[in-house]
Protein backbone atom coordinates (compact mmCIF):
# COMPACT_ATOMS: atom_id res chain seq x y z
CA UNK A 1 0.00 0.00 0.00
CA UNK A 2 1.32 3.43 -0.94
CA UNK A 3 2.02 5.97 1.83
CA UNK A 4 -0.56 8.36 0.34
CA UNK A 5 -3.24 5.64 0.49
CA UNK A 6 -2.36 4.87 4.10
CA UNK A 7 -2.76 8.54 5.00
CA UNK A 8 -6.15 8.70 3.27
CA UNK A 9 -7.34 5.59 5.09
CA UNK A 10 -6.06 6.91 8.41
CA UNK A 11 -7.83 10.25 7.85
CA UNK A 12 -11.07 8.45 6.99
CA UNK A 13 -10.81 6.29 10.13
CA UNK A 14 -10.28 9.42 12.24
CA UNK A 15 -13.44 10.95 10.77
CA UNK A 16 -15.41 7.78 11.45
CA UNK A 17 -14.07 7.70 14.99
CA UNK A 18 -15.04 11.34 15.58
CA UNK A 19 -18.52 10.57 14.23
CA UNK A 20 -18.94 7.66 16.62
CA UNK A 21 -17.72 9.82 19.52
CA UNK A 22 -20.25 12.53 18.63
CA UNK A 23 -23.02 9.93 18.38
CA UNK A 24 -22.08 8.43 21.75
CA UNK A 25 -22.09 11.92 23.28
CA UNK A 26 -25.56 12.60 21.85
CA UNK A 27 -26.98 9.30 23.12
CA UNK A 28 -25.54 9.71 26.60
CA UNK A 29 -26.33 13.42 26.96
CA UNK A 30 -27.85 14.42 30.28
CA UNK A 31 -31.14 16.28 29.75
CA UNK A 32 -30.25 18.49 32.72
CA UNK A 33 -27.06 19.59 30.95
CA UNK A 34 -27.06 23.13 29.52
CA UNK A 35 -27.83 23.49 25.79
CA UNK A 36 -24.93 22.99 23.39
CA UNK A 37 -24.72 26.70 22.48
CA UNK A 38 -24.40 27.59 26.18
CA UNK A 39 -21.61 25.03 26.54
CA UNK A 40 -19.89 26.50 23.44
CA UNK A 41 -20.07 29.94 24.99
CA UNK A 42 -18.68 28.77 28.31
CA UNK A 43 -15.85 26.84 26.67
CA UNK A 44 -14.80 29.80 24.50
CA UNK A 45 -15.15 32.29 27.36
CA UNK A 46 -12.97 30.18 29.63
CA UNK A 47 -10.40 29.64 26.87
CA UNK A 48 -10.02 33.34 26.15
CA UNK A 49 -6.91 34.50 24.31
CA UNK A 50 -4.47 32.06 25.89
CA UNK A 51 -2.83 29.23 24.01
CA UNK A 52 -3.52 25.72 25.26
CA UNK A 53 -1.56 22.53 24.76
CA UNK A 54 -3.36 19.62 23.17
CA UNK A 55 -3.99 18.01 26.57
CA UNK A 56 -5.19 21.28 28.11
CA UNK A 57 -7.60 21.81 25.20
CA UNK A 58 -8.87 18.23 25.53
CA UNK A 59 -9.47 18.73 29.26
CA UNK A 60 -11.37 21.96 28.62
CA UNK A 61 -13.55 20.30 25.98
CA UNK A 62 -14.26 17.43 28.38
CA UNK A 63 -15.06 19.87 31.23
CA UNK A 64 -17.75 21.49 29.08
CA UNK A 65 -19.30 18.22 27.96
CA UNK A 66 -17.63 17.80 24.57
CA UNK A 67 -15.54 14.96 23.24
CA UNK A 68 -11.84 15.95 23.20
CA UNK A 69 -11.74 14.81 19.57
CA UNK A 70 -14.19 17.61 18.72
CA UNK A 71 -11.25 20.05 18.81
CA UNK A 72 -10.09 18.73 15.42
CA UNK A 73 -13.42 19.64 13.88
CA UNK A 74 -13.25 23.07 15.48
CA UNK A 75 -9.84 23.58 13.86
CA UNK A 76 -11.17 22.47 10.46
CA UNK A 77 -14.17 24.78 10.94
CA UNK A 78 -11.90 27.74 11.69
CA UNK A 79 -13.04 28.09 15.30
CA UNK A 80 -9.58 27.16 16.63
CA UNK A 81 -6.12 27.48 15.18
CA UNK A 82 -2.88 25.67 15.92
CA UNK A 83 0.00 28.10 15.81
CA UNK A 84 3.71 27.55 15.25
CA UNK A 85 4.26 27.11 19.00
CA UNK A 86 2.03 24.00 18.84
CA UNK A 87 -0.63 25.54 21.07
CA UNK A 88 -4.29 25.91 20.22
CA UNK A 89 -5.85 29.39 20.15
CA UNK A 90 -9.30 30.74 19.47
CA UNK A 91 -9.54 31.99 15.91
CA UNK A 92 -10.77 35.45 15.01
CA UNK A 93 -14.06 33.79 14.09
CA UNK A 94 -14.45 32.44 17.65
CA UNK A 95 -13.45 35.70 19.26
CA UNK A 96 -15.92 37.62 17.08
CA UNK A 97 -18.74 35.14 17.86
CA UNK A 98 -17.99 35.31 21.58
CA UNK A 99 -18.06 39.13 21.56
CA UNK A 100 -21.47 39.07 19.85
CA UNK A 101 -23.08 36.83 22.50
CA UNK A 102 -25.09 37.96 25.49
CA UNK A 103 -23.32 37.42 28.84
CA UNK A 104 -24.26 34.19 30.57
CA UNK A 105 -25.57 34.06 34.11
CA UNK A 106 -23.46 32.02 36.53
Amino acid sequence: MEPFQREQIAAALRQISAGFAALADAVSADPAEPPEETRHHRLLAEWGRRGLTRSEASALFRKHGFSPQAAGGWVRGDWLEVRDDGRRYLSERSLRWLAEQEPLDG
